[in-house]
């Protein structure tokens, strides 16, 4: 008869020093991770559009063309959009405003 050794799990009570924890908001996050993030998401849903921001990034154009995507919906190649999908314009808006902080 083999004699197995009992396994013992830590004592994991919600009393004493425990507090809930909740994820970082999008604004508390490093400005690079925040960066990565947006253009992920434009990447994913308009290469040729995330391109030309990281193109232009850091220049007054950036700004420019950040803003006229956002705005007008149009990229300013003569390829009129009807609009993006809402993460896609949440990523622009994010982007915008980190290189107002820049």
């Amino acid at each position: 008869m083999s004699t197995k050794p009992s396994v013992v799990f830590p004592n994991f009570s919600r009393s004493g020093d425990y507090e809930p924890t909740q994820p970082l908001s999008l604004e508390e996050l490093p400005r690079q991770v925040r960066f990565d993030r947006s253009m992920a998401v434009i990447t994913a849903h308009h290469e040729r559009i995330a391109k030309a921001i990281n193109l232009f990034w850091g220049d007054k154009e950036c700004v420019d063309l950040l803003r006229q995507l956002i705005l007008d919906g149009g990229d300013g190649f003569g390829k009129a959009r009807v609009g993006f999908k809402l993460e896609v314009l949440s990523a622009l808006i994010n982007l915008s405003a980190l290189h107002e902080l820049q």
